[in-house]
């Protein structure tokens, strides 16, 4: 039996990347995945997690458009009652110029689906976990602990989804209902493959072997690896973790510049 057994499961963003992967782990740890994108590519992550013998549905829904949320949350009502989990994964970047420079429609954009769509699902859904409590997990991003030249819409937008995270952690607590956020460094998705390019391209290549001195582990994650922390963050094995935003990003974060990394490239010999 899975940590998810039985546990209905709400995910955002599903269509690829981090969303599609983490549909597909907690899929086969027992959850029945609802899985919501705002495009009908969603229901091919749903066709791929039924055919494998597990549980799943789709919805077309923008996060950003509060009608549609509530009409969303009123739908899975009437259908199953109650959730036990929420993942608020819908996301999008932009790297847009200075702060002088920035276009106000991309600060807008970035900021209605990123920080307005998790407010939104969090809002509306949260009604259907207060009997019985549940987990809610936000997608944030050690670009919302840091800041990145040119991305000020985004790195605003995920430092507010990890004090919104903090905001629904002590707001619902005494309902049983914990709200953890992660923060994913440098993941192989095709979010990445737009902003720097894809692994087949020079300029795909060149970031990507930037990445690897960047980073300790000397690699991009992987999707299933967010899954896999997403999973655990949704069952009774973190009963007791709430209100954190837990960075997964081979260790970036870990120290204040990549000091020797920069003039010496032995460590290249231990990445290959």
């Amino acid at each position: 039996m899975g940590r998810l057994e039985n546990k209905i499961a709400v995910l955002t963003g599903t269509s690829t990347g981090i969303g599609a992967a983490t549909a597909k782990v907690m899929a086969s740890e027992g959850a029945h995945i609802l899985a919501v994108d705002i495009t009908d590519k969603v229901y091919d992550v749903v066709n791929e997690i039924n055919e494998a013998g597990y549980k799943a549905s789709g919805y077309i829904v923008d996060v950003s458009d509060a009608t549609a949320v509530e009409q969303f949350a009123d739908t899975i009502k009437e259908t199953y009652g109650e959730i036990d989990i929420l993942f608020n994964n819908a996301g999008i970047d932009n790297a847009a110029g200075r702060i002088h420079e920035y276009p106000v429609e991309v600060f807008d954009s970035i900021l209605n689906v990123d920080l307005k769509g998790t407010f939104l699902m969090t809002k509306f859904t949260l009604p259907l976990m207060m009997e019985n409590g549940g987990s809610i997990i936000n997608t944030a991003s050690f670009s919302g602990k840091a800041a990145d030249l040119n991305r000020s819409g985004y790195n605003a937008a995920k430092g507010g989804v990890i004090n919104f995270t903090r905001s629904t952690a002590i707001e619902y607590g005494r309902e049983n209902i914990r709200a953890n956020a992660i923060a994913p460094g440098t993941i192989e998705t095709p979010l990445v493959d737009k902003l720097t390019g894809k692994k087949e391209d020079e300029a795909g290549k060149t970031f990507r072997e930037n990445q690897k001195w960047m980073t300790p582990l000397g690699r991009l994650g992987t999707p299933e690896e967010v899954g896999k922390l997403v999973a655990f963050l949704a069952s009774d094995d973190s009963s007791f973790i709430t209100g954190e935003a837990i960075t997964i990003d081979g260790g970036v974060m870990a120290y204040t510049w990549p000091g020797e990394m920069l003039s010496n490239d032995d460590w290249k010999n231990t990445t290959k």
